[in-house]
């Protein structure tokens, strides 16, 4: 596989499952071809798979559909765009048996969310009030100053009558509505809200609100930490939701259940050693998607918590998203052969629907393995490990280790390859590429998520070294030739195996990483997700934790070659965290080989297809210097694009 082919990947995003259980309609994301158009990130179509099977496009080439739905009655794809003169997202539908697309509403600075009533009468919409007027005057005559953390302004709820000719009318809600799911009983609304409309409160405090359409609060729920998904039983007489127990868990992953009023909630699945990701209801009983390790399953269970039942866990397939309607179960994942794609359950297991990348079959992919190994406490630590392609018995090969972000995620067993871990080429090239799930990593369960809180860069980071060394241990990897790369959390691994255990890498990629653990928690939009879920202490508490977990405090120990990239607007790990590490790389007596590379623009992660087209150029150019070529001086920092030049 060639870089070049891993920039046009394409794969599924959002799967709808209609009302009645007959199509299916699904997002795609397809990459901008820089040779023919202009740079940006990718395209969103959208697509539906119809009864008999077949797939067609139904709003294709150069959109970004998004948050895709069904009205009530089957007869129409929702979704949220901008198009044409709107001035902000608006909601829209096109009917399934043909016609252009109309506009359903449109209200303040755009819709974010929406949910219809159950008989399609109204509409619950979620957006931002418009700006007003006079603070608009004010800015362009030159007033636009920022006011830190001060000028958000909350998100309302509105209901939309689509009966009359009425504007959409707001309802009085305390705080900051993020979304808004309509109960079949059609008598009240399951809100998530926060107290203001800052990041740190959507992820860390978002409660849920049940109100009537008129705005009446008919019970809560006061559940601690973060939330993830919500859904209402068929009858509307439960709420399930995706949460935790206690503000200590990193993840929303524990499978809860309350009645139509709110109030306690039954934990279904107090047992479950790893973490669930979505769920739907089928009926009175809950579907859901659990990772559990480096495999997914797709299960069901009563909301008293009886008659637990698996409906699928066929290794290999990852399903991130589930959908039950009709008597029917969709799910969208992947397989270590190719991308997120949509399946249907039946009896004999999941039947892939669509085919995003037909050319991928043509193409020799390398194995992929399921790794075990003892870290040096003797806790058991997995991973994936994918295999040179031109491998011989008895030959070392060199390796990169991949870090995941978090540390509150995993890899699974499904599809590794994108363009800043770019497996599959790696392979292709006569690497090793190692993805290992350290303590503190999800699919595990709540207690080894746990593992790494208040203890950064120590257990968690010496479980990425014991790892090579078991690789090297089975004759597979060459210990003198590892590289190690990685973003966010990854990117703070990748920096710490450059300093603190330098004379373990040869070689370092490091992406909008941490190197000054002070630093970061002062600059960035999480600092209370920080505490709670991270490091369990503030600075002045214990200035020595922070200190003795910041890679620069281990600079004059670094001889790593190391590449250093970053969007230069990432508000999650301010660009200062790569700056000030090359600074003192730099201005070591003896420095190893250091660059630093910014991305206007760019936030915590690359999305146009300029700058990762560059990211993956740089990436292997550097670990191909330093694993198998000269070595020594940095490569030229100019590039060859190529086609896409």
């Amino acid at each position: 596989m060639s870089l070049e082919q891993i920039a046009g990947l394409e794969q599924v995003r959002e799967v709808a499952l209609s009302p009645n259980g007959q199509e299916i309609a699904f997002t795609r994301a397809v990459p901008r071809d820089l040779a023919e158009d202009e740079d940006g990130s990718a395209w969103q179509e959208l697509h539906l798979v119809d009864a008999e099977g077949r797939v067609r496009g139904f709003i294709t080439g150069d959109v970004s559909v998004g948050n895709i739905g069904w009205t009530p009655d089957s007869s129409a794809i929702t979704f949220i765009d901008k198009r044409g003169d709107d001035e902000h997202p608006s909601l829209y539908r096109i009917p399934v048996d043909g016609g252009e697309a109309q506009r359903v509403a449109t209200v303040g600075e755009g819709v974010v969310d929406y949910s219809f009533s159950p008989d399609g009468s109204a509409v619950a919409l979620v957006a931002a009030e418009s700006e007003p007027k006079e603070v608009q005057e004010l800015r362009e005559e030159g007033f636009d100053a920022i006011i830190f953390e001060e000028q958000w302004r909350p998100r309302h709820l509105w209901i939309h009558d689509l009966e009359g000719d009425d504007e959409p009318r707001r309802i009085e809600v305390d705080g900051s509505v993020q979304a808004a799911d309509w109960s079949p009983a059609g008598d009240r609304l399951a809100l998530r809200v926060t107290p203001r409309q800052l990041v740190d409160d959507t992820l860390m405090f978002q409660r849920i609100r049940i109100v009537s359409p008129d705005g009446e609060e008919l019970g809560r729920v006061d559940n601690p930490g973060k939330l993830a998904d919500i859904a209402w039983s068929d009858d509307g007489r439960h709420l399930a939701l995706i949460g935790t127990e206690t503000i200590k868990d990193t993840r929303a992953g524990r499978l809860l259940v309350t009645d139509d009023d709110g109030g306690e909630w039954t934990h279904l699945m107090p047992g479950l050693e790893g973490h669930v990701i979505d769920i739907d209801w089928a009926g009175d009983e809950i579907v859901f998607v659990s990772h559990e390790g480096v495999e997914a399953r797709i299960g069901r269970i009563g909301a008293d918590g009886s008659n637990p039942e698996t409906l699928l866990d066929e290794t290999g397939l990852i399903a991130t998203s589930v959908e039950a309607r009709g008597g029917r179960i969709v799910a969208a994942g992947s397989t270590p052969r190719y991308p997120r794609e949509v399946h249907l359950l039946d009896d004999d297991g999941a039947e892939r629907l669509t085919e995003s990348n037909p050319w991928l079959a043509e193409v020799e992919l390398a194995r992929q393995q399921v790794i075990e190994y003892e870290a040096r406490d003797g806790l058991m630590i997995q991973g994936l490990l994918v295999w040179p392609l031109d491998y011989s018995e008895g030959k070392r090969y060199p390796l990169i280790l991949g870090v995941h972000g978090g540390p509150e995620s995993h890899y699974s067993n499904g599809w590794l390859t994108s363009y800043n871990l770019p497996a599959q080429h790696a392979a292709a090239e006569g690497y090793f590429m190692f993805y290992p799930n350290y303590r503190g990593s999800t699919g595990r369960g709540v207690e080894f998520a746990l593992r790494s809180q208040g203890r950064p860069a120590r257990e968690e980071f010496d479980d990425l070294v014991d790892g090579v060394d078991h690789l090297i241990e089975q004759g597979w990897v060459d210990g003198d030739r590892v590289g190690i790369t990685g973003g966010s959390y990854g990117g703070y691994a990748t920096a710490w195996g450059a300093t603190y255990y330098s004379e373990r890498f040869a070689a370092a990629v490091m992406n909008v990483g941490l190197s000054d653990k002070i630093a970061m928690l002062g600059t960035s939009d999480i600092p209370q997700e920080l505490y709670e879920v991270h490091y369990r202490t503030w600075p002045w508490e214990d200035w020595s934790l922070y200190r003795e977990a910041s890679p620069i405090y281990y600079v004059e120990r670094a001889q790593t070659p190391i590449l250093i990239l970053h969007g230069a607007a990432d508000p999650r790990v301010d660009p200062t965290q790569s700056r000030i590490l090359y600074r003192y790389l730099t201005l070591q007596e003896d420095p190893p080989p250091a660059r630093l590379v910014l991305y206007p623009g760019e936030g915590h992660g690359n999305s146009r297809a300029a700058s990762r087209w560059d990211y993956s150029l740089r990436l292997m150019r550097w670990m191909n210097h330093y694993l198998k070529g000269e070595g020594g001086d940095p490569p030229p920092h100019e590039l060859d694009y190529g086609p896409f030049e």
